[in-house]
């Protein structure tokens, strides 16, 4: 078994045994100009740690560029609840001050939840205003 995680000009490879993957990186070559970088330790964000029973995925190097690009870092976390009731009102807002900072951090948010399913819907929500972002929404 093989799997080809392909980028751009980026290739992860990883096979079932050695001998398929230099197989594959053999027959990859002759077609096009390879470097191998070695063992997998950070691709697209995402930080790539070897451990006996498998590969852990982390993006907590990501997530922390976005909460320092939104500007919150020296924000306290705190857990919530999620409420599922949208308390959202177009005419109780005003317009979001950058609209292009507002959807360039949804789109990090949305690739985050690659490894973070736990905030998908949160996600979600902040997707669903892409179009007409507004600030202070609730009401």
């Amino acid at each position: 078994m093989a799997y080809l995680l392909l980028y751009v000009d980026d290739i992860i490879l990883t096979t079932s045994c050695d001998a398929l993957l230099y197989s594959i990186i053999t027959k990859l070559s002759t077609e096009f100009a390879m470097k191998d970088l070695g063992a997998l330790s950070y691709f697209l964000g995402i930080v790539a740690h070897r451990h006996a029973c498998g590969l852990f995925l982390s993006q907590h190097k990501y997530a922390a560029e976005i909460i320092d690009r939104a500007g919150i870092s020296s924000c306290k976390p705190s857990p919530t609840l999620v409420d599922t009731k949208p308390k959202l009102s177009a005419a109780a807002s005003t317009p979001y001050e950058d609209p292009s900072h507002y959807r360039s951090l949804t789109d990090a948010l949305q690739y985050l939840t690659f490894t973070r399913s736990n905030i998908l819907h949160v996600v979600q929500q902040v997707s669903s205003h892409m179009h007409d972002p507004l600030g202070r929404a609730y009401a």
